[in-house]
């Protein structure tokens, strides 16, 4: 879904409903009706880091939900939207089959929140899966804490978003992928320029060395593909 640039004053809302996430939130609404769920996060560091994920996730198109920026800086809304499902566990086969295309988005992204918890970061509004929340993407954890080291240049995401004990909610949405399926994901992320990675980073508030970071990741994806695809040609 599309984001709006105008920043909101979530001061001259009115909360309507409460948090839906382990994030301190509420769902609030403008004079004129329209609805937005605002986030209030650890720092503004987090915020920016979210809003530059999303950026992200629609330059790949990968769909989410429609992010805006606002006032605070500490703040990251959504549009809000009423969902036809919310939960992995509920989708059919071939909205099991949507979520799975963007692996490698998230992948690229370390967005190991991926799945959520029991499925619950994945929805369906008129058909279309949506990532509903990408707060554990890129430098930090979903609750606030910095990943370090742990966010390099390596896209061991790819795998672990797969098979890895630690995360059997991902591995539940993305284990039974098959290599042709897995290498379409992966193309979703090394097609995209790496100016356009670049400008998309520095435009949201983003360092240089964040976008050196994200170019270096998808080159490694890019590199994975090679290595699998020489692997194929050497066995037959």
């Amino acid at each position: 879904m599309t984001m709006n640039t105008s920043p909101i004053d979530t001061t001259t809302l009115q909360r309507v409903g409460g948090q839906l996430g382990s994030n301190y939130a509420g769902i609030f609404q403008d004079d004129s009706g329209r609805r937005y769920y605002v986030k209030t996060l650890e720092s503004a560091a987090h915020a920016r880091n979210e809003m530059i994920a999303a950026r992200l996730y629609q330059l790949a198109g990968a769909p989410t939900l429609s992010y805006m920026p606002t006032q605070a800086p500490d703040q990251i809304a959504t549009e809000w939207v009423t969902l036809d499902k919310r939960c992995v566990a509920h989708f059919s086969a071939s909205e099991r089959q949507q979520a799975q295309k963007w692996l490698g988005v998230h992948a690229w992204t370390a967005n190991w929140d991926a799945a959520g918890f029991d499925g619950a970061n994945q929805g369906v509004v008129n058909g279309q899966v949506l990532t509903l929340d990408v707060g554990g993407a890129l430098a930090f954890r979903a609750h606030g804490d910095p990943k370090g080291q742990a966010f390099g240049t390596r896209v061991g995401e790819l795998d672990a978003l797969r098979n890895n004990d630690d995360n059997p909610h991902a591995a539940r949405l993305f284990a039974n992928m098959g290599r042709n399926e897995i290498h379409q994901a992966i193309m979703k992320v090394t097609r995209i320029p790496d100016e356009s990675i670049r400008q998309c980073i520095l435009d949201n508030a983003g360092s240089p060395s964040l976008a050196d970071k994200m170019i270096a990741r998808k080159n490694d994806m890019a590199q994975r593909l090679l290595a699998e695809s020489a692997a194929a040609i050497a066995t037959t």
